[in-house]
């Protein structure tokens, strides 16, 4: 191990067993908030410490291997753990590493997801809808919450566009590779000659930003409306001017919330959402500027970019970022990411591990 990651892994012990007296005290509790912080960091120091520990008792038990080399009858065991120690603390220094790697300060953020249709007229839209059952069941399998925030249904039942909230620890960071576009190729149930059509999606995924009220937003700004809701929601929803649309006024974003019956909770979505695409925005220019230097391997960001197939008659999946393709597709569109979202998150910290090892040799 690097004397440099050695040094790190030092000091993050050093900072546990800090934290381990000061959660033990009295005071810890006085404040509350305070508490809270520390226990986080607590939380994520902990796991890392456990593994420094453990490569340390292999490479204890190297040593101790090495010192019964010189013993004859023992000599061949002593190789025997050398040779399984050696190939241990290859595997506990590259998990030291992963869980060293910058941390991405949204991961463990809820999220806004939303998808819109694109090419495909109503088979487009009816995908819009397939793929955000497929969302709602992977939550559903994870236990998160799905919450409703806007839609705008297509004539065949499908989306034209829909936006959810999921609230899920880690949600960001597992979802966060879903943005991009999204094809699929099947017979639609509306085709008489059983031809294959081919029609997308986009879907865009972003962190939930923090409570409003602590982000500023000029209200010179932003134009509000409020509208009488369409669709499903009794009688009430369709009699009051409870839907609200914001339009903010310098980038053009448009925003609109009916789900629920009142106008001021409406309002209140509608500006998580408009936050949380303003700081998008920001995000994905800024990977604009960086994307000349270096492309992540798992995309830019862009919403245009095509980043996976959903193949029905031949029953395939194919992410094409890191040319991943699972003949699963009945599991993946019933909510099976599992295996997709674990190879897209082990590719970005291929990604992160190639660039930390190319500032070291720098």
């Amino acid at each position: 191990m690097k004397s440099s990651i050695a040094h790190k892994l030092d000091q993050l012990s050093t900072r546990l067993e800090e934290l381990n007296a000061i959660l033990a005290s009295a005071e810890a509790t006085r404040d509350m908030d305070n508490y809270r912080k520390l226990n986080r960091e607590h939380a994520e120091l902990d796991p890392v410490v456990a593994l420094y520990k453990l490569f340390q008792r292999a490479e204890r038990d190297i040593a101790a291997a090495n010192e019964m080399l010189g013993d004859p009858e023992m000599k061949g065991l002593a190789e025997a753990e050398i040779k399984e120690g050696k190939a241990r603390l290859v595997t506990l220094e590259e998990n030291l590493q992963c869980l060293l790697l910058p941390k991405d300060p949204n991961d463990d953020r809820n999220i806004f997801l939303e998808i819109r249709a694109g090419t495909g007229g109503d088979e487009s839209g009816l995908f819009a809808g397939a793929l955000l059952r497929m969302y709602a069941r992977f939550a559903e399998r994870r236990r998160w919450e799905v919450e409703l925030i806007s839609e705008s249904a297509s004539d065949l039942g499908g989306y034209k566009e829909v936006i959810v909230r999921i609230v899920g620890q880690g949600a960001y960071s597992i979802l966060k590779f879903e943005s991009g576009g999204h094809r699929v190729q099947r017979v639609p149930e509306t085709e008489s000659q059983g031809r294959i059509h081919t029609s997308a999606c986009t879907v865009a995924v972003m962190p939930e930003a923090d409570a409003v009220d602590n982000v500023v937003i000029n209200p010179s700004e932003i134009r509000i409306d409020t509208f009488r809701a369409s669709g499903a929601g009794g009688q009430h929803i369709n009699k009051t001017d409870s839907a609200v649309r914001i339009t903010h006024l310098p980038t053009g974003l448009v925003v609109e919330c009916q789900d629920g019956r009142s106008q001021h909770k409406n309002k209140e979505k509608a500006l998580s959402v408009l936050v949380a695409r303003l700081r998008d925005k920001q995000v994905r220019e800024q990977q604009v500027k960086t994307a000349s230097t270096r492309k992540s391997l798992i995309g830019s960001g862009d919403r245009s970019e095509r980043i996976r197939t959903y193949n029905f008659p031949q029953g395939r999946v194919t992410d094409h970022r890191i040319n991943l393709t699972l003949y699963k597709i009945a599991d993946i569109v019933d909510g099976d990411l599992t295996e997709l979202t674990n190879a897209l998150v082990a590719e970005h910290q291929a990604e992160l591990l190639a660039q930390l090892a190319e500032v070291e040799s720098a």
